[in-house]
């Protein structure tokens, strides 16, 4: 998580043990992310991320060409260029990049 780290808003420490993390982040274009890593995210249990889409008003949102879902089990690298992508989107939650 480095490219991004400047869109980076907020770092939650969370679950019983303190091992859970999730990062938000905001982008000029009005989208944001929730980067979570936790026992119950998809891909957590490995040291993997999963990442969501946020709209204008923090809520997930599930009308982009990124996903319609959350995407899980990213490694670092994979996650930041999802980061860029959704930093990338237009108005309308549109890229013509391909995940």
């Amino acid at each position: 998580m480095t490219a991004q780290s400047k869109f980076l808003v907020n770092t939650v420490i969370f679950g019983e043990n303190g091992d859970g993390l999730q990062n938000v982040y905001k982008f000029p274009n009005g989208y944001g992310a929730s980067v979570v890593r936790s026992n119950f995210s998809y891909g957590g249990k490995k040291g993997l991320w999963e990442i969501a889409v946020l709209d204008n008003d923090n809520n997930l949102c599930y009308s982009t060409s990124i996903t319609s879902d959350v995407i899980g089990h990213l490694n670092d690298p994979q996650m930041d260029r999802i980061l860029g992508m959704i930093s990338r989107l237009n108005e309308h939650g549109w890229s013509d990049e391909i995940v």
